[in-house]
């Protein structure tokens, strides 16, 4: 989530950082399901637990709460699980919850050469097997919503819902071509550090944001190692979304912040059981900024979910 001006960071801004639409592999097929683990009891909390990636990448997850259907939250771009550390007493007692960190973020490998939304989502394919509970509904932030769009298919039914967290803003926008994603990628390559604290701090937080945070969310997001970092946006804005959508078959909510336009007409023609909240006076991280006004909307997103799921 990083760019070196703020005119190369309106343009790259819903693209890389929202769930652009771009070209690239296709999402994963069913073929790479992960199986079902048999059940077990739920720790509230477990401690960090490791899976294998189907490409032998330690993927590390935390099991907090108990009961149906499990929560599986999906961090973004440069992030990890601990951004969704505000939305846990919230939801352990009513759901078991589980924050993954995908590969090469937080406490998970990062002995991968292909950084796609493809093996992303087959890292919380893989978290999923190891899970109990039949019914899921998966959250994902930013670029963790394509990841989790990408996951849905590779779970055999399990997916009762998703939750987008500031994302999806550029469905069914043109595709860029591959100058424009390089001119995009230019400002990382050449400063990963400078780049992504001057787009954290400069664009993804409302005027009047604490500060504070802003700077620490953009120093922690400028120490994701390159080598992961750049791919891995380099991979979100060549994704086509619109096969991607064509395969996901359950509801599909999200909660958004003012920052920038949503247009959910336009992404209701790819995704016709899509349901907008808009939060007001809030930037690109709701979930951090504003627990007390963000909570209560994902609540509400999820007890939907679990209604109509019976």
């Amino acid at each position: 989530m990083s760019t070196a001006l703020r005119s190369l960071t309106a343009a790259a801004l819903p693209l890389v950082l929202l769930a652009a639409c771009a070209r690239t592999t296709p999402a994963p097929s069913a073929a790479a399901e992960a199986p079902v683990a048999p059940a077990v009891a739920t720790a509230a909390p477990s401690g960090p637990q490791l899976v294998l990636s189907p490409d032998n990448v330690h993927i590390e997850y935390q099991v907090y709460g108990s009961g149906e259907p499990a929560v599986l939250l999906v961090h973004g771009w440069a992030c990890d699980a601990n951004y969704w550390m505000q939305q846990l007493p919230a939801l352990t007692g009513r759901y078991t919850v589980v924050a993954i960190n995908l590969a090469g973020h937080g406490g998970s490998g990062n002995n991968r050469s292909d950084w796609s939304i493809a093996n992303y989502a087959r890292d919380v394919a893989a978290v999923a097997g190891q899970l109990p509970q039949r019914a899921l509904i998966l959250v994902g932030h930013s670029m963790g919503a394509t990841v989790v769009l990408a996951a849905a298919p590779l779970l055999r039914g399990r997916v009762r819902g998703i939750v987008a967290v500031d994302a999806l803003r550029s469905v069914g926008q043109p595709a860029l071509s591959a100058a424009q994603i390089e001119q995009r990628l230019a400002p990382f390559r050449a400063d990963f550090v400078g780049a992504t604290r001057r787009l954290v701090v400069g664009s993804l937080f409302a005027p009047g944001a604490d500060r504070t945070l802003a700077q620490k969310v953009a120093y922690d997001m400028s120490l994701e190692p390159p080598g992961v970092a750049i791919p891995s946006m380099q991979a979100l804005l060549a994704l086509d979304l619109e096969p991607l959508l064509a395969q996901v078959k359950v509801p599909v909510y999200a909660i958004n912040s003012d920052l920038l336009p949503t247009d959910a007409a336009r992404i209701r023609r790819f995704l016709p059981d899509f349901t907008l909240q808009v939060l007001p006076h809030s930037g690109h991280f709701l979930m951090l900024e504003d627990p007390a006004r963000f909570n209560p909307l994902l609540l509400q997103d999820l007890a939907a979910i679990a209604a109509r799921a019976h």
